[in-house]
């Protein structure tokens, strides 16, 4: 009998852990996921994006934030962007520009190590599920981060939408030293990534994790489970 309730209570941890790895997992595949030139073509080219006031065309645009997206997924130190410089000669990036790009790589590396680790070990647990026979435990966790990741991330969606700019400010408060982030209107960063992209760059993933944990919730819905 102590055999049989110290793996129940192993199973109910256990499937709990996989509800608390469902949200970040599906939020960070939906970040990865949009860290693409198709997702750069696509925003530059929607109808109602909002134009740059010095000068950058659709496709200066989408040449210029190929390099940034590029730094920010290779391995290449800051003189990858710190070397770049417009026809007149003049640098890309200011060294402010620059450092914030510094702090934006360290903080997505650390943010995919996180994802990494997370399906990692999303992966371990559902085979030690099957082969421990407790699938059901396993798949009423994936269900229920499902409902989770719907919960948390539609919150923050509704608050995006209702309002974006206190939501931007306090995440670059959270990531980033108060101050750094904030930049001149005239300054590349802001030319190739206006509020309006951040603002959509938000709901997008926001949707796509949504989408995702709804998945998980009916693909798994109704298994037999012991927690």
């Amino acid at each position: 009998m102590s055999n049989l309730n110290t793996a129940f209570t192993l199973q109910k941890l256990l499937s709990w852990v996989v509800t608390l790895l469902v949200p970040g997992a599906l939020a960070l595949a939906a970040v990865r996921a949009m860290m693409t030139p198709v997702f750069l073509n696509i925003e530059y080219n929607l109808p109602n994006f909002p134009p740059d006031q010095f000068g950058f065309t659709t496709q200066d645009r989408l040449y210029w934030s190929r390099y940034a997206l590029d730094y920010l997924l290779n391995s290449a130190g800051i003189s990858y962007l710190g070397d770049l410089r417009f026809q007149n000669g003049q640098p890309v990036y200011n060294e402010r520009e620059l450092q914030h790009m510094v702090d934006v790589k360290r903080t997505l590396k650390n943010a995919l190590l996180f994802w990494y680790v997370s399906l990692g070990l999303l992966v371990v647990l559902g085979v030690w599920a099957w082969r421990g026979g407790w699938m059901g435990s396993f798949q009423h966790g994936l269900a229920r981060g499902g409902w989770l990741t719907v919960l948390l991330v539609g919150t923050i969606i509704v608050f995006v939408l209702l309002s974006f700019g206190v939501f931007f400010v306090a995440f670059h408060d959270v990531f980033f030293q108060p101050g750094t982030w904030m930049f001149q209107y005239s300054d590349t960063l802001i030319r190739l990534f206006p509020e309006r992209f951040w603002k959509d760059l938000f709901i997008y993933v926001g949707t796509l994790a949504v989408i995702g944990g709804l998945i998980l919730a009916f693909a798994f819905r109704g298994r037999k489970s012991l927690v």
